[in-house]
């Protein structure tokens, strides 16, 4: 039986949709069908998927359908001609494997592959769904992505962003061996406590979909080893980390011996203007004194030496300590207050970096120990 579809369609809104769902085609797997998007036409609908076995993307959009039908064609091919195209309206026919584009004057012809070859895409099924605003949730990644794993060497479970769902409040956790994120959100949710996690791709490529849309809302739904993100016309799905999660409580210190108020921007400033002569943040600490009502920085390598200082209000004993440069600047720079809070134990007890007057977001940093050259800054 000859197989045929043909539809047209906004050439804009397709190739939008192509770019989109290609980031969820395999790069790494050299499989045809899972190197290709998934057409589906409906009767005045056009489905696209993309999908590597881990993560997925599949959108919806508006076409006129005159023969509706399924096709697989390679990514890179299809989204080439359809960034190219000239047309306002592109127009796409199969005949069994054969796929025809015409686009204006140019007219593509093309091989695909049957549509029955494709993966099917895991379903979710059960639990409460959870819905979250889209400007709320990519506040929350913003302040705890940064956080989250990406060395080879990490534990697989920490390359991913931890959710505490509970009662009517979302925490999100990210860890990676020598920094801590955490950010809490009261939300409307009365399903039973769970608690999943999301690897880091899936949550980028979300938050970069779901920019699309700042106003929309995100629905959630959680199964045992997959997770389904919907927002607009994108449905997102991926599959979950398994594994023993830090005890993130553990690790926090309970007490502290000094407590820093500082401006952010000044801090940060300050930080910064270390680092033309910082040749590597993980061989070149950055050393701070807290002590009489400032934050005082130095550091030293091959390229030269820095010292510097801003304003803080400091209660409770002195403190010299070393610091990745990198790893504080991108927990000041996560906080979303203009005065943080830090908590100090001493020179080699983890730092907490919290808002002054609550703890909506939490920052651990692990110190890094200091050569002292008996040199006062």
């Amino acid at each position: 039986m000859v197989k045929i579809m043909k539809f047209s369609c906004n050439t804009k809104k397709f190739n939008e949709a192509c770019n989109n769902v290609m980031r969820a085609v395999s790069t790494k797997v050299t499989i045809p069908t899972i190197e290709g998007i998934l057409i589906e036409c409906g009767s005045d609908t056009l489905s696209l998927t993309g999908y590597d076995f881990e993560f997925g993307i599949n959108t919806i959009l508006q076409a006129t359908v005159n023969e509706p039908g399924a096709i697989i064609i390679n990514a890179k091919v299809l989204c080439d001609i359809i960034r190219k195209a000239s047309s306002e309206t592109i127009t796409l026919e199969t005949n069994d494997t054969s796929v025809t584009i015409s686009a204006g004057a140019a007219q593509y012809n093309i091989m695909g592959i049957s549509a029955e070859e494709y993966p099917e895409l895991p379903s979710v099924s059960g639990g409460v769904p959870l819905f979250i605003e889209q400007k709320m949730l990519q506040s929350m990644v913003g302040q705890t992505l940064f956080a989250v794993a990406d060395r080879e060497d990490s534990k697989q479970v920490h390359t991913g962003l931890k959710f505490e769902l509970t009662k009517n409040m979302l925490r999100v956790v990210g860890v990676d061996g020598y920094r801590l994120a955490i950010r809490t959100e009261n939300i409307k949710y009365d399903g039973e406590d769970i608690t999943f996690i999301v690897p880091k791709k899936t949550i980028r490529e979300l938050i970069k979909i779901g920019s699309l849309d700042d106003d929309a809302q995100i629905k959630i739904s959680v199964g045992k080893r997959h997770i389904i993100f919907e927002t607009g016309d994108y449905s997102i799905i991926s599959r979950l980390l398994e594994g023993d999660f830090l005890d993130y409580n553990a690790s926090l210190p309970k007490t502290s011996t000094t407590t820093v108020l500082i401006n952010t921007r000044e801090a940060i400033d300050c930080i910064e203007r270390t680092v033309p002569v910082i040749e590597n943040s993980f061989k070149n600490p950055l050393r701070c004194v807290f002590d009489n009502d400032e934050m005082r920085v130095s550091t030293v390598s091959n390229l030269g030496r820095v010292v510097d200082h801003t304003h803080a209000n400091i209660s409770g004993a002195r403190v010299e300590i070393g610091f990745n440069s990198k790893y504080l600047l991108d927990a000041f720079s996560a906080a979303d207050t203009d005065q943080i809070k830090i908590e100090l134990g001493g020179p080699i007890s983890p730092v907490k970096v919290l808002p002054v007057s609550d703890e909506h977001f939490l920052f651990l940093v692990l110190p890094m120990r200091l050569k002292h050259t008996g040199q006062e800054q």
